[in-house]
């Protein structure tokens, strides 16, 4: 039972010390540059997703479905195994 409470007056006191000595630090440190009312709106252009249209990420379904089964087709040439035919390329 002493041991417990021995430990626990340790770390209690060792808590205590980290929180009043790195306290003080960490509420004089300056602000990271926020964004204020004078700087203005933060403009972001469109991202460019002209090369998202490929096997991989045409989805219709919420899943790449051909990107899946090319990627299902090549298990057994990466396995060793005879390879299945893969779909052609668009």
């Amino acid at each position: 039972m002493s041991n417990t409470a021995s430990r626990a007056i340790t770390a209690s006191v060792l808590a205590g010390a980290a929180l009043f000595t790195l306290a003080p630090a960490a509420i004089a440190a300056p602000a990271p540059s926020a964004v204020t009312a004078e700087d203005g709106p933060a403009v972001v252009d469109e991202p460019d997703t002209g090369d998202l249209n490929d096997k991989w990420t045409f989805a219709p379904i919420g899943v790449p479905v051909f990107g899946v089964i090319d990627s299902v087709l090549g298990i057994p040439g990466r396995l060793g195994l005879p390879a299945l035919p893969s779909l052609p390329s668009f």
